[in-house]
């Protein structure tokens, strides 16, 4: 019998060999091996590449539900557990959370009620807002960066950053989002009931821009759910994997993420896997057509 010797050490038997063993034919198994990829498998191999070009583009962080719903909006349908399992194959796995939030700011007890109630949605832009403030580590020290996000199209509408937390970064992001989207009169702002929000100087602020002020109660992460939720993906998506040696690096790098990945791009579940901008912008083309 003989054999043929691979560069790996392994052996192999010669085609006439197996055919005889597994009782086919010699010339069974050539057509068989010459035989034109099924159709199914040639889908495989196209989808493969599209999962892995809409895996590649979210930087690594989408799992297969967003990569799922990008292969739809590329006009792909296949199904989820398909979807799943070509990552699978892959070995593509998404990033996954590393850091845990812990609050800023001291709790003040107050007036202020919950005008949200953990229902995050609105009917129409500039209606209902949430607000809060995170943290993120420089090689300078701590950057501050406050919010302000949309509950109807789930857009950042305003942000600040800078080296302090106090209460005029928190107005200067109030007042950044009122000059970058149209805000109801007597629109909520909601956030958590840390001294800050709390305070007479940001109460004057709100009532300058017609807002009224809305807090979830102490100590309670879910009554401010929505914001908590931004900052774990920015984290997890972008933070936790980049060493930023100054502030300004990381300020630059932050509103990136902000202005040209989340707000424009990344799709968004509680949105239909749609970009947040491009909600704001069906929105104003229905409101044009009615």
């Amino acid at each position: 019998m003989e054999t043929m010797r691979l560069d790996t050490a392994e052996y192999v038997f010669p085609v006439e060999f197996m055919c005889v063993r597994l009782d086919v034919s010699k010339s069974g198994y050539y057509e068989w091996r010459n035989r034109p990829e099924s159709a199914t498998a040639q889908r495989r191999v196209e989808l493969k590449l599209l999962v892995q070009k809409a895996f590649d583009m979210s930087d690594s962080t989408y799992g297969y539900r967003r990569v799922h719903a990008q292969l739809a909006r590329w006009g792909h349908i296949a199904g989820l557990e398909l979807v799943r399992m070509l990552m699978r194959e892959l070995g593509l796995v998404p990033c996954q959370s590393k850091q845990k939030r812990v609050s800023l700011t001291q709790a003040a007890a107050g007036t202020v009620p919950d005008l949200v109630g953990r229902n995050f949605t609105a009917d129409a832009p500039g209606e209902k807002l949430v607000g809060d403030i995170t943290y993120i580590k420089t090689g300078e020290g701590w950057l501050y960066l406050a919010t302000v996000i949309d509950c109807c199209t789930k857009e950042v509408i305003g942000y600040a950053m800078d080296d302090h937390y106090q209460t005029p970064l928190i107005s200067r992001a109030i007042h950044n989002a009122g000059r970058n989207r149209k805000l109801a009169d007597g629109a909520i702002f909601h956030s958590d009931r840390g001294s800050n929000y709390m305070s007479a100087e940001f109460s004057e602020t709100l009532k300058q821009l017609g807002l009224r002020g809305s807090a979830g109660r102490t100590g309670i992460c879910f009554d401010n759910a929505m914001a908590e939720s931004f900052f774990g993906a920015l984290k997890n998506e972008r933070v936790s994997r980049v060493t930023y040696l100054t502030r300004e690096a990381a300020r630059q790098d932050i509103a990136r993420y902000i202005e040209l990945w989340y707000n424009h791009r990344r799709l968004h579940s509680a949105v239909g896997y749609r970009p947040p901008r491009e909600v704001h912008a069906e929105y104003l083309e229905l409101r044009i057509a009615a």
